[in-house]
């Protein structure tokens, strides 16, 4: 009884408590594939998630933080402010994490925003190497000498796939996605086994680059693919992210993701978390 009644004494928790709840539940329901009808582009399922996410970010400001010139000042609720602004961070973050009601083309289009992060950080190999001591840079060179053409692939291919976003071409991107990031994969290993302490930090940092971008457009690949080609995906990747996460630097790759969209390091750290346990249990 008395969980009841501290529902009518603390109206604004229980709406929120209510909002996370549904954004949850929809978003469970989109990553299974229900949709429960169609609104525009979008699903009835993932308009609830959003609309409870909005709704959470209005309960978030309370007006009586607001300063009024006529009434002297009063210390507002901090506690309570921040709760809400906490509870709708997580209702915001489990939208990001579980649904995914975006459009073939808005996906392609973010691919291809990627690519130039990609671009950039396959160009840096070279002045990479030239900053390694002179007996380890033959290993960085070795272990990264098919980035070049395996990137100019794969933004090939994200172009003609946001110019015409068709099946034949997605089946191109997963299978060339692959063989990056096993590329990618196996250079952290290579890299890792360098000797001299500066060199394998340089050379790791700037296989991260390129590793962070490739991770990227991969789960973005995953996301417009059906169960069977993302499990296809998943088994020809024969060295798994468990094999490389030792060598991974996730605040490099948090600032790396902040950047391109411009959003807070710690959302970003957030997301990075995300996407290694989403790709971790689909099997690469």
């Amino acid at each position: 009884m008395k969980s009841i009644a501290n529902i009518w004494k603390h109206p604004k928790t229980s709406i929120t408590g209510v909002l996370i709840a549904v954004s949850t539940v929809a978003g469970i329901l989109s990553q299974q594939g229900v949709a429960i009808g169609h609104v525009g582009t979008g699903t009835v399922v993932t308009l609830a998630g959003s609309l409870a996410a909005a709704l959470l970010g209005l309960l978030a400001r309370d007006p009586a933080s607001d300063p009024d010139p006529a009434k002297p000042a009063v210390a507002p609720s901090n506690i309570t402010h921040t709760r809400l602004g906490v509870w709708m961070l997580i209702a915001l973050l489990l939208q990001f994490t579980f649904i995914s009601g975006c459009s073939q083309t808005t996906v392609a289009k973010n691919i291809v925003n990627w690519t130039p992060t990609l671009q950039t950080a396959v160009a840096a190999l070279n002045s990479t190497a030239a900053q390694l001591d002179p007996g380890d840079a033959p290993i960085f060179t070795a272990a990264t000498a098919g980035f070049d053409a395996a990137s100019n692939l794969l933004v090939s291919q994200a172009k003609a796939y946001l110019a015409n976003p068709s099946a034949s071409i997605l089946a191109q991107m997963q299978a060339q996605v692959v063989v990056f990031q096993q590329q990618v994969n196996s250079a952290l290993l290579q890299t890792a086994r360098i000797v001299n302490s500066s060199s394998r930090q340089r050379a790791l940092a700037s296989v991260q680059a390129v590793a962070t971008a490739v991770t990227a457009i991969l789960a973005l690949i995953q996301s417009v693919s059906s169960k069977q080609a993302v499990a296809r995906m998943a088994a020809a990747s024969a060295i798994k992210l468990a094999a490389v996460s030792p060598y991974v630097n996730r605040v490099t790759a948090a600032n790396i993701v902040a950047g391109h969209y411009h959003e807070p390091v710690t959302l970003a750290r957030f997301q990075v978390a995300q996407a290694e346990q989403a790709e971790t249990a689909a099997g690469f």
